[in-house]
């Protein structure tokens, strides 16, 4: 989905959104299931975390129908990437020469 939807000016500032939320989101996880822990019990807050987990999944699925009903096959950008990468395939040129 990554290297077919996302044009390439963009890539290098996706990728350190990215990064950064591969970095601090397993970090703000553990700060909230110790907390939790602390406040309550260990059981609590897996049985917690696992709820708040797929409350959130369920939130964001009915917010991004787009991203929900992704198909290769049939989203514009995908298509249009594609067709550019055909194109360069069949008529191999350097971007210099467009």
């Amino acid at each position: 989905m990554w290297n077919q939807t996302i044009p390439d000016n963009f890539r290098g500032r996706l990728a350190g959104i990215e990064l950064l939320s591969y970095s601090l989101g397993p970090l703000a996880g553990q700060m909230r299931a110790a907390s939790m822990a602390a406040a309550f019990s260990l059981t609590f807050s897996v049985t917690a975390g696992g709820i708040i987990c797929v409350i959130s999944v369920a939130l964001l699925a009915s917010f991004l129908p787009k991203f929900r009903n992704f198909d290769i096959k049939t989203d514009e950008f995908a298509l249009k990437k594609a067709s550019e990468s055909e194109n360069l395939r069949v008529n191999p040129q350097s971007e210099d020469e467009k």
